[in-house]
């Protein structure tokens, strides 16, 4: 397998599998992506060059993006304040590729490239509901950080988002 910067000719597949995995996650009850996210944004990331992905051969294994900073990042307290943290965004997992630890390996190759880029501490949120990836990353040696983040999506939906970190 390879781990590379996604590109411009890689994003028809990427939102063929981000698309497949929010229909898994829809059967499974956990409605928190959709049409629009994450893969609308998959294009902007691949332009910004903070899109990455994993692939077997020809086919894309997983992705997510690190980004300099997130809209929840001051509603929580963090046990690293003070210091210079990347977040992780729109992890993916392909749904052919699920329960073979790929997951786990994401999250180190993510570290690995957020020390590169000099960050201290790679921070990111997930949905309260979400407990296969809360016991993901917890599993991988991230801490909860204090509160909540409420991100409102419209004016029916607002979504309960913990905060996550580990010191690089």
């Amino acid at each position: 397998m390879e781990f590379r910067l996604a590109q411009k000719a890689d994003l028809q597949q990427l939102q063929s599998v981000y698309r497949e995995i929010v229909k898994n996650m829809n059967r499974q009850g956990l409605t928190i992506w959709d049409d629009i996210y994450p893969c609308e944004f998959l294009g902007a990331d691949i332009e910004a060059q903070r899109l990455f992905i994993l692939t077997n051969q020809e086919t894309i294994v997983a992705a997510f993006a690190l980004c300099r900073e997130s809209a929840g990042a001051n509603a929580l307290y963090w046990k690293t304040e003070g210091t210079q943290p990347l977040y992780l965004d729109r992890l993916g997992v392909n749904i052919h590729y699920t329960r073979q630890g790929i997951g786990s390996r994401m999250l180190a190759y993510a570290q690995n490239v957020a020390r590169i880029w000099g960050a201290d501490c790679l921070r990111l949120f997930v949905v309260d509901s979400n407990l296969a990836a809360r016991r993901l990353y917890e599993k991988s040696g991230l801490v909860q950080a204090t509160g909540v983040y409420e991100e409102a999506i419209d004016s029916i939906c607002t979504l309960r988002e913990y905060g996550y970190e580990i010191i690089l």
